[in-house]
């Protein structure tokens, strides 16, 4: 086991009431860099996604949870049960944050509410993470991932043009409104963390995944607040730069990614074209982008006379950015995944993805099994004995 006490939040103690993707996202970050996160489950079924498979992993978890729960302690604890509320508020009063993610209002009836919880501890960080935020019309909604990604206008600017063969608005491939939310919830804890040592006041950190899903529409948000103009479907095409995106080739598929006019120089070169950058309208990327129809015309049939090992030859001789589209397989297995030690074994054959941004002496432990540290919590944080602990077991307030 590696010594975390190093680590830039050893010491921090973190309440976790979430479950699913987004709030446990952001409290495995803070757990990678050292906080003691305690995720508090419902005993018997735990978090929703430790039954969302197949795919199962070798520990008979599905897969699903052991993407955003490790380096936690797991504590089967029923909040429904008045005893099982005042446990937590027990255990509330050790942390500095608690991230929840319920319904808007709904921890009030057990006393967890942001207004009872600061009142009693105002140093805390209470960060609440909903689909919509705790106001506005649709403050009281349930939020997942896919609508999100289809309210906040992601799905109209992702799949094939309309008119196109395979035309319908997709969703990305990964819950990207929920990881880009557990992203911002973590950052803005830490930007609370430091205030609060610095001033000694707890914050209410209200996060919403159609805001932050909005936040990064990004360039494209913009392109419109602009123009007036909604951007539209481009397939594997990229709005603003030409040519960027996946070509033919004689044996499959490439992406090319030519990001200024030299690179479109040593492009048209590689390429065997030199009169493309010579051509006085396809100089500049704006002019290029104008009369994007014209030049892939002229690019698209040069790119299917050979293979994609043959174009990466070239393209790496000349500097130019491109890449073959690999499966997740092969990506977890290349040689720059294995350089990097983005890959942790946890033993007996079970593997997690690791944090891309890593500490010195960070933890590498498997997300842990349904209440596998409830009595160890209730026995270091709230001096509970052994006897205590069996006898909530026996009433059912914990797992």
């Amino acid at each position: 086991m590696n010594d975390s006490a190093s680590l830039p939040l050893a010491g921090v103690k973190v309440l976790d009431l979430t479950r699913i993707l987004a709030g446990p996202w952001s409290t495995q970050l803070l757990a990678d860099y050292g906080a003691d996160v305690i995720k508090v489950e419902r005993p018997g079924s735990g978090d929703d996604t430790r039954s969302w498979g197949p795919p199962y992993a070798v520990d008979g978890e599905a897969a699903y949870f052991h993407t955003a729960n490790r380096n936690k302690k797991s504590a089967a604890i029923n909040i429904a049960s008045s005893e099982g509320a005042g446990l937590i508020r027990k255990l509330l009063g050790q942390c500095d944050i608690v991230v929840e993610n319920y319904k808007v209002g709904g921890l009030a009836k057990y006393g967890l509410d942001y207004e009872t919880v600061s009142a009693e501890h105002p140093r805390i960080i209470y960060c609440s993470i909903t689909g919509f935020g705790q106001t506005g019309p649709n403050s009281h909604r349930p939020g997942y991932d896919y609508l999100i990604q289809a309210m906040t206008g992601l799905m109209s600017i992702t799949g094939q043009p309309a008119g196109s063969p395979g035309d319908e608005p997709m969703k990305v491939g990964v819950a990207v409104s929920d990881l880009f939310t557990g992203l911002y919830a973590a950052t803005a804890i830490l930007a609370a963390l430091r205030k609060a040592e610095a001033t000694g006041s707890g914050s209410h950190l209200d996060v919403a995944l159609h805001d932050c899903q909005l936040a990064t529409l990004a360039n494209q948000a913009m392109n419109f607040l602009a123009t007036g103009d909604s951007p539209k479907r481009l397939g594997n095409a990229h709005p603003s730069i030409v040519p960027y995106q996946v070509f033919d080739t004689a044996n499959g598929h490439i992406v090319v990614a030519v990001g200024n006019d030299q690179q479109f120089h040593s492009f048209c070169q590689a390429l065997g074209r030199p009169d493309l950058c010579q051509t006085v309208r396809w100089q500049t990327n704006r002019g290029r982008v104008e009369d994007r129809d014209n030049l892939l015309a002229e690019i698209i049939p040069v790119l299917k006379t050979r293979s994609t090992e043959e174009w990466e030859d070239r393209f790496d001789g000349a500097g130019i950015p491109h890449s073959p589209i690999r499966s997740v397989g092969d990506a977890l297995q290349s040689t720059q995944t294995q350089a990097r030690s983005q890959l942790i074994d946890h033993g007996r054959g079970l593997r997690t993805v690791g944090q891309p941004v890593p500490f010195a002496g960070q933890p590498v432990e498997p997300p842990p099994s349904l209440g596998a540290h409830t009595d160890t919590v209730l026995q270091q944080y709230l001096g509970y004995g052994e006897a205590d602990v069996r006898a909530l077991r026996k009433q059912g307030v914990i797992g």
